[in-house]
């Protein structure tokens, strides 16, 4: 399973509206669409965290393609209000936001 962690700012007192636009999405078929197997969104001082595990190796990928859907270009218009990129003076696109794995442990 492949995940990717996107890193963001977030007011912490937005965490239910953003729960609430992203439990709409994952009612489409837009999740199987991207082959998304699981999808966490955590909050810590400021921060955003979005964990996203994909059944596919290239997750990545798949959010880029997926990026011109009118589903994905709405909940990313939707979540403006919300969210900012962390860096907003480097970021282009969701993979400028996503965090680069340096470890990984699986219980055998």
């Amino acid at each position: 399973m492949h995940s990717t962690l996107i890193v963001a700012r977030m007011d912490p007192a937005a965490g239910p509206d953003v729960a609430a636009l992203f439990a709409d999405f994952d009612t489409t078929d837009m999740p199987h669409r991207m082959g998304t197997r699981r999808r966490q969104l955590f909050a810590y001082r400021g921060l955003y965290f979005h964990l996203q595990d994909f059944a596919v190796d290239n997750g990545a990928e798949v959010i880029e393609q997926a990026k011109t859907d009118p589903r994905f270009v709405r909940i990313s218009e939707d979540l403006k209000p919300h969210i900012e990129a962390y860096d907003p003076a480097t970021w282009r696109s969701p993979a400028d936001a996503m965090a680069t794995r340096f470890y990984d442990w699986t219980a055998a």
